[in-house]
């Protein structure tokens, strides 16, 4: 058996998120039918971790066992063959048996993505949230130091989070930048996320850069654990994971 690491992006703006749903179309159903196909017997791949409804993918990392022998570029080619469009893959590797897409995983990096003007592009809007009110660019990145380095997390959760127990998450950053034409990233990078964690926190300093919060609610959040002291969920469609790195 061969342990075979793949690198793949998707649009997920037809996708009821990763993980396999009852009557539902969703990432890790598509590749799993894909590979079975292939090898004409069950075939289950393992994730460096769930993405919701409507979240993109620029470098997603899974993993699977095969019993089958090919090269990388066979592999790659293999199967993008029997995957539909809004699935691609982006790199194979084959690894020894101690790789885990999801233990083995160190760090996340998501993107979220925002269009700050009146007019949106119509081309973009599944990909970036139109906020029309001008943002303080000054006080989103002074918020954001505050949510960096190590805490619990539980406010910045959603209610239906499956997490048990611990909640303590480390945030190695939040860089915020503009790109142009009233386009604005925020990158956050850390050791794991919370179900919605990466959504709460730029709905979160977008209230704030909007002056409809102040930047102490995230003290007061992370003092008190309560998801109330915060800002809305930034919707889906404007995040991405961008990498995982190992």
């Amino acid at each position: 058996m061969e342990r075979i690491k793949l690198h793949i992006a998707y649009d997920g703006t037809n996708f009821a998120g990763y993980q396999v749903q009852h009557n539902q179309r969703t990432v890790q159903l598509v590749v799993e039918r894909a590979l079975s196909k292939m090898h004409r017997q069950e075939i289950k791949v393992y994730t460096s971790g769930r993405t919701d409804s409507g979240v993109h993918a620029n470098d997603q990392v899974l993993h699977f066992n095969s019993p089958m022998t090919l090269d990388c570029l066979s592999w790659r080619n293999a199967l993008q063959t029997l995957l539909p469009s809004d699935v691609k893959i982006m790199h194979v590797e084959k690894m020894d048996e101690s790789f885990d897409a999801r233990k083995s995983a160190k760090e996340k990096v998501y993107r979220y993505q925002i269009i700050n003007q009146r007019e949106y592009d119509v081309f973009k809007r599944l990909y970036e949230w139109h906020v029309i009110k001008p943002l303080s660019m000054e006080k989103m990145k002074s918020a954001a130091k505050l949510i960096e380095g190590t805490h619990d997390f539980t406010a910045f959760s959603a209610s239906k989070s499956n997490v048990k127990g611990d909640k303590k998450r480390t945030i190695k950053s939040i860089d915020i930048w503009e790109e142009g034409d009233g386009r604005i990233i925020f990158e956050v990078r850390g050791n794991g996320f919370l179900t919605h964690m990466v959504r709460i926190i730029v709905g979160t300093l977008v209230e704030i850069g909007l002056g409809k919060k102040d930047e102490t609610c995230i003290t007061k959040a992370l003092e008190t654990l309560n998801r109330q002291m915060l800002g809305l969920t930034a919707p889906s469609h404007g995040l991405c994971l961008w990498k995982v790195i190992y």
